[in-house]
């Protein structure tokens, strides 16, 4: 299994100070900043400490992925974030349930006795809302306790089984609404509607290190929730 650690930044100088130290480069066949533009040296940085570097040409962190992923060498990819809110300890416990034979693991903020550090009662109550509809109208074959976390591992191949690279799931919300979202909805919406084999590992969301929260709390909610409803009344695909 050859893991890409592929890191999603905008301005994050100081918390991939901070983690990357932390991260054991012989988990990956390949380490990648996928930088938003950054002012603050980011990219500079991870170059001069040996890191691949990709400096995205349009806004949005599935933009990112779709302008890198032609770059993307491993079969697997472990997405993370450079701000301290990914815990670089659990990476190996991530990785470990992966190897169990799973299509997806995600590193719950929630699962158990598992708190984020990071969170406040918007963004609580925002994961409670999703994890809800979620599972009452997708998750019959899996019940997320954290479904729109960015830490998560996943065979490479389900951006193609799942039908994600295809721009229309994603134009009519973020044209409404003025935003450029991820695909993480999306994801565990459809690997749950293919019945894939889906596990979640508890991993502490800690504390921001440096940089400007990016959350979109209401174009992006808004944003998730058209997708979610788009997939029981528009897109009904099977998988």
């Amino acid at each position: 299994m050859k893991i890409s650690l592929v890191i999603l930044g905008l301005n994050e100088v100081d918390g991939l100070k901070h983690i990357m130290h932390r991260v054991d480069r012989s988990l990956f066949e390949q380490i990648i900043l996928l930088d938003g533009g950054s002012t603050d040296g980011s990219a500079e940085w991870a170059r001069e400490n040996g890191y691949e570097v990709y400096v995205q040409k349009k806004r949005g962190i599935r933009n990112a992925h779709l302008e890198s992923l032609d770059l993307i060498r491993g079969d697997v990819i472990l997405t993370f974030s450079p701000d301290n809110n990914c815990t670089p300890e659990d990476l190996p416990i991530v990785i470990d349930e992966m190897k169990k034979g799973y299509d997806l693991v995600i590193a719950s903020r929630y699962k158990g006795n598992i708190k984020s550090d990071d969170d406040d009662i918007i963004t609580a109550f925002g994961n409670w809302f999703f994890q809800t509809i979620i599972r009452t109208f997708h998750g019959k074959n899996y019940d997320y306790s954290d479904p729109m976390t960015i830490y998560r591992i996943f065979k490479k191949e389900i951006y193609y089984k799942l039908d994600l690279l295809d721009e229309k799931y994603y134009v009519i919300p973020e044209t409404l609404f003025f935003t450029n979202i991820g695909w993480e909805a999306l994801m565990s919406v459809r690997a749950a509607k293919a019945n894939l084999k889906i596990s979640e590992v508890p991993s502490v969301e800690l504390a921001r290190v440096g940089g400007v929260r990016k959350l979109q709390i209401i174009r992006w909610g808004l944003s998730y929730f058209y997708q979610v409803l788009a997939e029981i009344f528009i897109w009904k695909k099977k998988f």
